[in-house]
């Protein structure tokens, strides 16, 4: 297997990776047929880090992927030193392929006296000497316009959707958004199911305590249905089991929690195993250790929604077409994270 993925005459394809989670890199590259490319990166004694690239990348259209968990500040520093790398060793186009962005709830301003990190993490990317950006589900889609080049952003929901087809009595499913902010996003799943009915939750976020949001009710019909709750990320879990149980409450027959992003931090395994939720299902944007899998957690791969885009992009073909599924080659051997 060699490293370089090839295309037109003198046009060639890379995939390199930092150390945040090289095991969905690997899983990538098996997607496409190719190896990781080598490198080299360390901590110094004083917490800087070093990288560089054991084989040369000069003319190379390069991927550099980093997933943005755990300790983010770290692994984003350490992705702007693979770019800063990859652009002095002569690489051709530079594309930070980052599952989940971080920093990407911190859009806009709800107050007087704060940054909009997310255009902050943008134009850090694109002054390292990145040339375009590919990631999964963004918080906000309009945050492509903070980056002045272009930005692929793909959607989970193909490998979410299918899932749910074949694990849910959908005669009796009703889709429901978490938040009003999230409603187009839910009356796409309902349309893709075949036109189920859609609910909302009505609450409202305190925007000076972070991850705190109070329900206040329900719009549309949920007794005696099979609930799906589709959200873009789980973070504290706080807000998605306060749906959970205002669901429930409201005569739910049961509830289903689907999201992209598992980042699980502080008490979310704790919540969400107490919460009564059927079924989490998550993916691996970021990794899910199985000191905080639970057993009703199902954790699908994104490695060939990743690597469908990594191709697409390559080959100079449109990316749109995975918004419908994934192309017949890169369909999940296993399914599974």
């Amino acid at each position: 297997m060699t490293s370089l993925l090839e295309g037109t005459p003198d046009k060639h394809m890379a995939l390199v990776t930092g150390r945040a989670y090289p095991e969905l890199a690997d899983q990538v590259a098996s997607f496409l047929g190719v190896e990781v490319l080598e490198t080299t990166a360390y901590d110094f004694a004083n917490g800087e880090m070093y990288v560089r690239f054991t084989q040369p990348v000069r003319g190379l259209d390069v991927f550099a992927l980093q997933c943005h968990s755990g300790d983010i500040n770290k692994w984003i520093m350490e992705q702007l030193l693979m770019i800063d790398a990859l652009k002095r060793a002569s690489a051709r186009t530079i594309t930070v392929v980052a599952p989940f962005m971080g920093y990407s709830r911190q859009d806009k301003k709800h107050q007087g006296r704060e940054p909009i990190t997310a255009r902050l993490v943008y134009d850090l990317f694109r002054t390292a000497g990145a040339d375009r950006i590919m990631t999964v589900d963004l918080h906000a889609s309009q945050e492509q316009g903070f980056f002045n080049a272009p930005v692929d952003h793909l959607t989970a929901t193909p490998v979410l959707i299918d899932y749910v087809r074949h694990s849910l009595p959908l005669e009796n499913t009703t889709v429901v958004s978490p938040d009003a902010g999230r409603i187009k996003v839910s009356e796409r799943w309902a349309a893709k199911l075949g036109g189920l009915p859609l609910a909302f939750i009505h609450k409202s976020r305190d925007t000076t305590r972070p991850n705190h949001a109070v329900a206040h009710g329900i719009i549309g019909e949920v007794v005696g249905r099979d609930c799906v709750v589709v959200d873009d990320m789980i973070d504290t879990a706080g807000t998605i089991c306060e749906a959970v149980r205002t669901l429930h409450e409201a005569g739910a027959k049961s509830v289903t929690l689907v999201a992209t992003h598992a980042l699980l931090s502080g008490p979310a395994v704790e919540r969400l195993a107490d919460c009564g939720a059927r079924e989490i299902v998550l993916t691996d944007t970021v990794p899910v250790p199985e000191s905080k899998r639970l057993p009703n957690m199902t954790v699908l791969s994104v490695a060939p929604l990743l690597a469908a885009g990594i191709r697409s992009v390559f080959e100079e073909r449109s990316v749109q077409t995975l918004l419908e599924g994934l192309p017949e080659d890169m369909r999940p051997r296993n399914i599974y994270a």
